[in-house]
């Protein structure tokens, strides 16, 4: 008997060995090699293409200058918080991948679209985890109920194909890419094999079809798409839906997009019907900030062409042990760190001896420099046990020799500062200064972290 052939591959970027190592030696990850059996040769049923729309025989390939450009067909989804993550709305022909742990709101998300989806065309909603019944009861608590919206319980990909080419719509939707498989291939759904083979199918589909096509997919313990990263690569736009489940805030970002920018974020909220647009986050928010409480402080922080003010807790008290605890939470923890050893050296203050516990409210995580000057001021705030002015704003990056650094787009933050009511705002010392005549706020402008905390705090 014939012994079945294995080969080792990499959950992280996907390329195979043909024996196992501790460290893949494309990508460098550590203990992402595991084995599988090797996939046999595609079997294609008669009649049926492994992947739709074979290459025409006659087709070559041709000069870049004798092809026409024509401009991006873009459509409005319904939300405007995912049309600003996609760059001004889905762009026709488009395959979009949306990760996110479960339970956060993926599947809601791509259902309630459909309400608007539909006044413009036929959607395909294919489910390889909820039967049709389950859809139904789903659409009614979204109010999302229209004639053009077509619901498919499947997991079968070749039959998934039929039904496009049958029904034809503008818009399909797969939910989730680790439940489909391909019958030409013998591995089991959600392996590698599978994976890449169905969203290549997908992909070529999107292509050739002009089909918009969104795909959910599942993500893993480490936060990333289940699967071959190369799933990522394949796909025109990778978005991630963030949040704890236990709050009530969702975050969209774009991790990759060929048709936008990949810095922008959508603000959602969970309610009772579904996902609500959060279209002012600032307010939203600093909501329910507390009066005179140490250890808060309010930045600026650009989220691509968005400005949005994020409220920094702090806690500092001392410690019985040993080794003091640090702990932060929507904030780079080495980052974090640095500052409290710049914050000792150069402000004076002794945290060595103390807890310190660093917290973003609202589920966002900061990871601009612009947010240093902020973090430092709630430290300090919190060990001094004096709270910071509530109308007082701090914007500035930090250096490791306690020096304040300038920040971009200072004007749209300062605007967005003095829109929600505050009426300082410390900001980094320039020679050259254009906000001289900023009215309605007053700016702190100060040079070095002592420097700040001597004006803000009054500490020696």
């Amino acid at each position: 008997m014939k012994a079945n052939k294995t080969l080792f591959y990499c959950t992280e970027c996907g390329n195979e060995f043909p024996k196992w190592s501790g460290k893949c030696t494309a990508c460098g990850t550590w203990n992402t090699v595991v084995e599988r059996p090797a996939e046999p040769k595609r079997r294609t049923p008669a009649g049926r293409s492994s992947h739709i729309g074979a290459i025409d025989a006659g087709r070559k390939a041709r000069p870049i200058t004798e092809l026409k450009a024509a401009e991006e067909l873009r459509f409005a989804t319904g939300m405007g918080e995912l049309d600003r993550v996609l760059g001004g709305g889905a762009v026709k022909g488009s395959l979009v991948l949306v990760g996110g742990a479960p339970g956060i709101g993926k599947s809601t998300l791509m259902l309630q679209i459909c309400s608007q989806l539909c006044s413009t065309g036929d959607v395909l909603y294919v489910s390889g985890e909820e039967s049709e019944h389950q859809l139904k009861m789903r659409a009614e608590r979204l109010d999302v109920c229209n004639s053009n919206l077509y619901v498919l319980s499947e997991t079968n990909l070749s039959d998934i194909l039929e039904s496009v080419h049958a029904l034809n719509p503008n818009v399909l939707i797969i939910d989730s890419i680790q439940t489909m498989f391909n019958d030409a291939l013998e591995t089991p759904p959600g392996s590698i094999g599978q994976v890449k083979d169905c969203t290549m199918t997908l992909m070529e589909l999107a292509k050739r079809e002009d089909v918009t096509v969104f795909v959910i997919g599942h993500v893993n313990k480490e936060g990333s798409i289940a699967g071959p990263k190369v799933l990522e690569h394949m796909v025109d736009c990778v978005l991630y839906f963030e949040g704890d489940q236990h709050m009530s805030y969702r975050i969209l970002r774009a991790a990759k997009n060929r048709f936008g920018a990949t810095n922008e974020i959508g603000v959602f909220e969970m309610v009772d019907s579904g996902l609500a647009e959060v279209p002012n986050p600032s307010e939203t928010l600093l909501s329910g900030r507390p009066d005179d409480a140490p250890g808060t402080c309010v930045t600026c922080v650009m989220e691509g062409a968005r400005p949005i003010l994020a409220e920094i807790q702090a806690l500092v008290s001392p410690t019985a042990y040993s080794n003091p605890r640090r702990t932060s939470n929507g904030l780079d923890y080495n980052r974090g760190s640095m500052l409290m050893a710049v914050l000792e050296k150069r402000g004076g203050l002794k945290l060595s001896n103390c807890d310190a516990y660093l917290n973003v409210i609202g589920g966002l995580n900061l990871d601009e420099p612009s947010a240093d000057l902020a973090i430092l001021i709630a430290l300090a705030s919190s060990y001094l046990d004096v709270p910071v002015d509530n109308h007082l704003a701090a914007i500035g990056e930090v250096g490791l020799t306690g020096e304040l650094r300038s920040v971009q787009n200072i004007g749209q933050r300062l605007s967005e500062i003095q829109r929600l009511g505050f009426k300082k705002c410390v900001v980094p010392y320039q020679k050259t200064d254009k906000l001289v005549n900023m009215e309605g706020i007053e700016l702190i402008r100060v040079k070095s972290i002592a420097q700040a905390l001597q004006v803000i705090l009054g500490s020696n």
